[in-house]
């Protein structure tokens, strides 16, 4: 549930992106869904979790209102959207508390502001005391009980801890299991459904793929090409998925292992078994395509020079418990794709990545494909978007810089020497003492909020995708009694396509701040020629203001600037919003 605000964060693949509309709504329906499956759902890390280095021990430093309006706003949304049976606090610590043992974070925020009555979880091994984090708001220790098993039962003996926050601890555990059903319906043991499991996994992919650039090289026209060189990546065996706990293992084993071999660790390098050569050989029965491993540059680009298309696979591995040094693509790859494209024009990038990447190449090449993690049934994917059995709709959930030095902190701070903050589970110890911290001055200026307050021109803007068809966009208009705003979305290609419409608004100049915010959007699916009316309906929240010194979310009055377009850097309709 976090939020993308270092993109250098090893668990930028587990989040659903920079703007807190965005992850909240996106989030918060995941989790709903998921506990319609009698399962409780459990929404992580609360909070301000974002980055790995130093993450037992880092103190998150932010003010008050910044954290409101950026990744507690995130939370809250989801919380609002799931009604989660549970909430996870976070490894780090939050203006010198550690997370789970933070009494603003979880009982004046989450429980008394919010209302929430599920449960606080903590992280493996993220609890630090007894009295403190059980009288701020923390229900159950994981996964052992240093704090609170015979610790808190001595402390209750002795008075240190109330019978009553025991029994309010107790309550929400209980509630979370009524609210999930898994008392008046328990589950019970069923077969998976692995092909609807690999159909469904198939289609989220096709939507998530990002087309970033296409100099007329895509879709792939069988009828005017003869010839592909498929280059790196191991896209002969397999594409590449995150580690840490949200990996997945791969059937079969990690794919570039021989047979056998292919045994898989939560922090190893694993492909999954899905072939982008194979996938593509399917397709296309009659095609000569031939591959390269791109280990040996002049051979890769020999290959390349004999092919009609080339496309280089290029990767970005990323893990839990650790951070990228940098956002460049790691090894040789850069070099590899400079090769390429200068032995074939016609050279197509698909990048397998958890998180934005730096492209010194992005001029000499002729299409970008941003495919993540590409999933169980990826290659499948990947293969109807280049072949344009499905036109790409995807849009980037967080801006792609154009390198580190336009990031709020070009560096992320090393840990100190001799400090324990890395490891799979915290150092429990009630008298440990870190210096080790990371100011997030930028505040609530996360992504494309920082590059507009700071005038930075991205890579790539946030919201930027890419169509083999083209959309026009008309006739904006604004209810401001109502707070929504109408336009009209038009197809002007030859190809049926989904639009994803996106909606910002700028505050007014009493709120003092200088960027637009996302406030809603909408997917829009149109044939060649059609045109359709849309309507987006503004919730408020998201045009409020955090009042630190009076403890309260404030709409200014005044007139706010409404933009429509494509993308946060492609507004084409402008209007206004009036508030009294």
């Amino acid at each position: 549930m976090n939020l993308t605000r270092e993109p250098r964060n090893g668990r930028t693949f587990e989040y659903a992106g920079e703007d807190p509309l965005l992850a909240g709504t996106l989030v918060g329906n995941m989790m709903k869904c998921e506990q319609e499956q009698h399962v409780i759902g459990d929404i992580k890390h609360y909070a301000v979790n974002d980055q790995e280095t130093g993450r037992f021990v880092v103190n998150s430093v932010i003010s008050k209102r910044a954290m409101q309006e950026s990744d507690l706003l995130a939370f809250h949304i989801a919380i609002s959207i799931a009604n989660p049976g549970a909430v996870m606090c976070s490894y780090n610590r939050i203006k010198g508390d550690f997370g789970c043992e933070n009494s603003y974070t979880l009982h004046d925020v989450l429980k008394k502001d919010w209302g929430f009555k599920g449960f606080v979880i903590s992280d493996w091994g993220g609890t630090h005391s007894t009295e403190k984090a059980s009288a701020a708001g923390l229900d159950q220790e994981q996964p052992m009980a240093d704090y609170f098993g015979p610790k808190l039962k001595e402390a209750v003996d002795a008075g240190r801890v109330p019978l009553s926050e025991i029994d309010d601890h107790a309550r929400r555990v209980l509630y979370a299991e009524f609210l999930a059903g898994i008392v008046d319906d328990p589950p019970r043991k069923s077969v998976v459904n692995v092909e609807k499991g690999l159909e469904v996994a198939q289609r989220i992919e096709e939507k998530s793929i990002v087309l970033l650039k296409n100099n007329q090289v895509l879709p792939i026209d069988p009828s005017k090409i003869r010839s592909i060189a498929i280059i790196g990546g191991h896209a002969d065996v397999g594409m590449i998925s995150g580690g840490g706990s949200a990996q997945v293992d791969p059937p079969g084993g990690n794919a570039i292992m021989p047979p056998g071999k292919g045994a898989t660790h939560w922090q190893d390098h694993i492909w999954f078994p899905t072939s982008p050569l194979q996938a593509l050989r399917v397709k296309l029965p009659n095609m000569k395509i031939e591959f390269n491993p791109g280990t040996d540059l002049q051979s890769a680009a020999a290959l390349a020079k004999t092919a009609d298309v080339a496309i280089v696979f290029a990767y970005q591995w990323e893990s839990e418990g650790m951070d990228l040094p940098n956002l460049s693509l790691p090894g040789s790859q850069d070099a590899l794709i400079e090769q390429i494209a200068e032995a074939n024009p016609h050279t197509i990038v698909v990048l397998e990545t958890g998180t934005a990447v730096t492209m010194p190449w992005i001029d000499k090449v002729a299409g970008v494909v941003e495919a993540w993690y590409a999933g169980s049934a990826g290659h499948k994917a990947l293969a109807n978007i280049l072949l344009g059995e499905v036109n790409p709709s995807g849009k980037l959930a967080m801006t792609f810089p154009k390198g580190e030095t336009d990031l709020p902190r070009p560096l992320i701070a090393p840990l100190p020497p001799n400090d324990e903050g890395q490891g799979h589970y915290a150092v429990n110890s009630e008298t440990r003492v870190s210096s080790y911290a990371v100011h997030y001055d930028e505040g609530a200026e996360v992504g494309y909020k920082w590059y507009e307050a700071q005038h930075k021109q991205p890579l790539f803007p946030f919201g930027f995708g890419l169509s083999y068809t083209s959309y026009a966009y008309s006739g904006l208009s604004v209810d401001s009694s109502a707070k929504t705003v109408r336009f009209a979305v038009k197809n002007t290609g030859r190809k049926t396509g989904t639009e994803i419409a996106e909606v910002y608004a700028t505050l007014p100049k009493e709120a003092d701040e200088s960027f637009k915010r996302l406030v809603g959007w909408k997917r829009v699916t149109l044939a060649p020629g059609e045109s359709q009316d849309v309507t987006v309906a503004i919730d408020p929240q998201v045009l409020q203001t955090f009042d630190e010194s009076k403890d309260t979310w404030m709409l200014t009055n005044g007139e706010y600037g409404v933009l429509v377009g494509p993308s946060s850097e492609s507004t084409p309709l402008r209007a206004s919003l009036r508030i009294h």
